[in-house]
């Protein structure tokens, strides 16, 4: 009984570490998505200044800025790296460090959309947006466009976001999540399908159907996918 009555004191100090790390982390996120809603509201006031909206009508003017357009794509991939370098910093382990990559992603994902909302409603340089959970936008350009709902991109950071907090609350108790091979690949393929639900609408975003381009059911198949085997992960006996 002894022993069992340390073990909560024992891990009191990784807990709290954690929870501190795991804060700060979030705080960064949160930061972050400033910075990068910040850049979407200057590319806004000079590529829509009427409004972003789909159908696209001005791809082809978009196309014609190399420069801009080489410049976006290396921001995209800076940003990558940044929260990548954030990861490796806040983690002690690399169970740690990908639980950290997945809640700046997620965090960062997020405020991103909820910054747009707050900066298109005080600066009135660009009409409000997202009005709702349903507008479309620009997700990511590499290696192509990726386009869909905003209640997508949201949905898969939140789900980020609640596997993070319980790899890292396992993680302090000395308990990690394991996967096999199979299982990481499994993940990949998952990933590999919403990557795929985006990039199908991606090169429709200049058609009025573009909605129909966006299959829910692949998306949901891609999401739900990792859901599963990251719970069959958490179930493994100790």
């Amino acid at each position: 009984m002894r022993t069992q009555e340390k073990l909560p004191h024992l891990y009191a100090k990784p807990l709290k570490t954690t929870l501190t790390r795991f804060v700060i982390a979030v705080i960064f996120s949160i930061a972050f998505a400033y910075i990068e809603s910040a850049v979407v509201v200057y590319l806004r006031v000079i590529f829509h200044p009427d409004g972003f909206a789909f159908p696209l009508s001005n791809v082809d003017t978009i196309l014609q800025h190399k420069a801009l357009l080489l410049t976006e794509i290396g921001r995209e991939v800076a940003t990558i790296v940044l929260i990548l370098t954030g990861a490796w910093l806040f983690g002690r382990n690399l169970q740690q460090r990908f639980a950290y990559f997945l809640t700046i992603f997620a965090v960062w994902d997020i405020f991103y959309y909820v910054w747009l909302k707050v900066l298109s409603a005080w600066l009135k340089a660009i009409p409000d947006w997202p009005v709702s959970i349903m507008d479309w936008d620009i997700l990511f350009l590499i290696p192509l466009a990726w386009a869909g709902p905003v209640v997508a991109p949201v949905l898969i950071s939140i789900t980020l976001l609640v596997f993070a907090m319980i790899i890292l609350y396992r993680d302090s108790y000395g308990r990690p999540i394991k996967a096999s091979r199979i299982e990481w690949l499994g993940f990949i393929a998952a990933a590999v399908v919403v990557v795929i639900s985006f990039c199908i609408p991606g090169r429709h975003i200049t058609e009025p159907d573009y909605q129909s381009h966006f299959y829910w059911p692949v998306f949901a198949a891609g999401l739900l996918a990792a859901i599963v085997l990251f719970v069959k992960c958490l179930l493994k006996p100790k």
